[in-house]
């Protein structure tokens, strides 16, 4: 995984970039492995529920990674960056994330875009704020990833696994920094399984 730079980190080992885990491990692929094997094993579970709000996206977070990290489902309390560009200060994560989730809502979770274009484009705008508010340490990816799939489900265009490219999304994730959202739109769309008119 890729790590982030950040200020000086009291979640880590002194003197590594390694995050403290519950498991004790001082390695990083060690770690990480650990990590993405308690994550499958929590996605088999059911996600918890909620109102679909900043408090229900953090309980997402704890639901993921309740096994690695005693910080689960807490916001982020350090500066960190990828590739130079900072996320959102964590000063302000609080605010930022309440006002993504009110804004989302008032577009009632984009459940009334009639096709994948428009689903694709506006839900493009949100995962990339969402993003660069990067609210915690680690897992922000995969929490984005799966509040685009909640999204697409309640839309009646559900996600399919097999057309995501990761490397392709990634990428377009980093030029979503930049306000460049083309290629993620068009990467949400490609996902985005035409069922909606067989369900209505």
């Amino acid at each position: 995984m890729s790590r982030y730079d950040t200020v000086d980190d009291p979640l880590c080992h002194p003197g590594t970039t390694v995050l403290r885990n519950k498991a004790g491990l001082t390695d990083q692929d060690e770690l990480d492995q650990f990590e993405q094997l308690m994550f499958l094993s929590r996605a088999e579970e059911p996600l918890p529920e909620g109102a679909l709000d900043y408090a229900h996206y953090r309980a997402i977070h704890h639901h993921f990674f309740q096994d690695v990290y005693g910080w689960a489902g807490e916001p982020r309390r350090i500066r960190t960056a990828k590739g130079g560009n900072w996320f959102c200060y964590p000063d302000h994560i609080d605010r930022e994330m309440d006002k993504l989730f009110a804004a989302l809502a008032a577009e009632n979770f984009l459940m009334d875009a009639d096709n994948p274009a428009t689903f694709a484009s506006r839900a493009a705008h949100y995962i990339a704020e969402l993003n660069a508010i990067h609210p915690f340490r680690e897992g922000n990816g995969r929490c984005q990833l799966t509040l685009l799939s909640i999204l697409m489900d309640l839309a009646g265009f559900p996600m399919d696994e097999d057309r995501i490219d990761p490397d392709g999304f990634l990428r377009a994730m980093v030029a979503s920094f930049d306000g460049e959202l083309g290629a993620l739109t068009q990467a949400i769309e490609r996902m985005a399984q035409t069922i909606k008119a067989v369900n209505e």
